[in-house]
């Protein structure tokens, strides 16, 4: 099929372009009533977004442009079936998850996955084996999991039924996935992969093999992070001959909004098509102009660019402070420039680059200069970092759900907290991944992580408590 073409978008427009009287939701009535301080800036988007209206087919039944839109996402990427989400990965990863595991089944995970997972597990009532990711000590920063883990994972619970994954980490790293997906299915056992930053990877060029390219039974991607698309635009692709494709509908049409939004379906099809018509001349172009934003990087005093130690992604570039601001202190200083990044940890700043076409222009001399600006009063200094010694380690959760909601709990402060068992999820975000789950032991390495990410200045989701040094346990009633 054609991938320039755009069905699903080309109806809406062409539904709005005929100024239709709505008598039906939503109530702002394309716009005719909505705040008129606000109108400028929602105007022409609330044009386009309609409901289930003759013409517009619907997300939970296609028939029409979303079922041909759909199809043309599945035959890009070569699978089964493709499927829009509107409510992010986090509504994909769920799904695949209560789609192939029931209460008691025992799953491999991968430690630093996103809290998405771990809900997905908590309403499965799955039981996860923790699976210790490798550590980049250059880095600073968790990768993914290798495939000798992998193996020890099996070897020692040769009951899992699935793998959870997740490819590439935050920072653009990948891993053997190709082999680990091999490992798994010569035991009959699904992958699950959460591909939220790689959804431009089967694009070819420069990039990574996708996971969908390297055989995994359902991948979820974030198409609204490199992709333009709308926020909470995702993808799932099904290309599974173990996991049920009609229990994977059933999870999808109860987790997903039964008023799916048009705008961002529409901006779904348009992301789909601009990946789909994506040409050797843009990645030539995408490659040279990251390469000389890179290079002028280089150049400034403060930050150190970091390379990957084989392929990555392109559109991820890392810098590390050789600064006496710590990461998110460097941060602060690129957002007084007007410089808004991805995410800081307490080594790095993590830029996402766009993916571009040819002859696109962007602002990448503005950034250096921005950066340089906010590095003119830094203190260049030489950063010696204890080294960790990291040994990736396959664990349990030391209390199941059922024996954790016998528990009350109740806040110490960290240094108490030492030894035990945890009754909260400590999620700094982003980018998303729990340092403690409901039920894990906590060590005092893990306090001291934890301390020095509060201290650091780091954002965390829901624990305000956190600030203060003390967190949730749980003790016997």
């Amino acid at each position: 099929m054609d991938q320039s073409k755009t069905p699903l978008y080309n109806q809406l427009a062409f539904h709005s372009n005929k100024h239709r009287i709505s008598l039906h939701v939503p109530g702002h009535k394309y716009g005719q009533i909505f705040p008129e301080s606000a109108k400028p800036f929602y105007n022409e988007l609330l044009k386009l977004d309609a409901t289930e209206l003759a013409g517009l087919d619907d997300l939970h039944s296609p028939e029409g442009v979303i079922l041909e839109a759909e199809t043309l996402l599945s035959q890009l990427y070569a699978v089964k079936k493709s499927y829009f989400l509107v409510n992010g990965s986090t509504v994909g990863n769920l799904a695949m998850i209560m789609a192939t595991l029931t209460a008691n089944d025992t799953v491999l995970v991968q430690r630093n996955c996103h809290k998405s997972i771990l809900n997905g597990l908590e309403l499965t009532g799955a039981k996860a084996v923790f699976l210790g990711p490798d550590y980049h000590a250059e880095w600073a920063v968790l990768g993914g999991v290798s495939s000798e883990v992998i193996q020890k994972a099996m070897k020692a619970y040769p009951e899992a039924k699935a793998v959870i994954l997740t490819y590439p980490n935050y920072y653009g790293m990948v891993n053997e996935l190709e082999e680990i997906i091999k490992l798994a299915h010569s035991r009959n056992m699904s992958v699950l992969v959460d591909e939220a930053h790689g959804t431009h990877f089967i694009s070819g060029g420069s990039f990574p093999r996708s996971a969908v390219q390297l055989g995994a039974d359902i991948v979820v991607q974030s198409a609204h992070k490199t992709l333009p698309a709308m926020t909470m635009g995702s993808f799932l692709h099904f290309n599974s001959e173990r996991i049920s494709i009609v229990a994977l509908e059933k999870y999808l049409h109860i987790l997903q909004s039964s008023s799916p939004s048009y705008p961002i379906m529409a901006s779904l099809d348009l992301a789909r098509s601009y990946l789909g018509t994506y040409t050797i001349e843009d990645h030539l172009y995408l490659s040279e102009q990251i390469k000389t934003f890179r290079e002028r990087l280089k150049q400034l005093d403060g930050i150190r660019v970091l390379e990957y130690d084989d392929e990555g992604d392109l559109l991820k570039v890392t810098l590390q402070t050789l600064s006496q601001y710590n990461g998110f202190q460097l941060q602060t200083a690129f957002e007084q420039q007007g410089i808004y990044t991805e995410l800081a940890d307490p080594h790095n700043v993590l830029l996402v680059l766009p993916l571009l076409k040819e002859n696109t222009p962007f602002p990448f001399q503005q950034i250096v200069e921005g950066i340089h600006r906010s590095l003119k009063d830094a203190r260049i200094i030489n950063r010696v970092e204890k080294v960790i010694e990291y040994i990736p380690v396959i664990s349990k959760l030391v209390l199941a759900d059922k024996e954790m909601k016998q528990l009350q709990s109740r806040k110490v402060s960290f240094i108490d907290a030492v030894g035990e068992v945890c009754a909260e999820k400590v999620i700094p975000y982003p980018p998303g991944i729990p340092i403690l789950f409901p039920g894990e032991l906590i060590t005092a390495e893990t306090v001291e992580q934890l301390a020095a990410l509060v201290d650091s200045g780091a954002r965390f989701q829901g624990t305000k408590h956190i600030f203060d040094h003390t967190i949730t346990i749980f003790t016997k009633k």
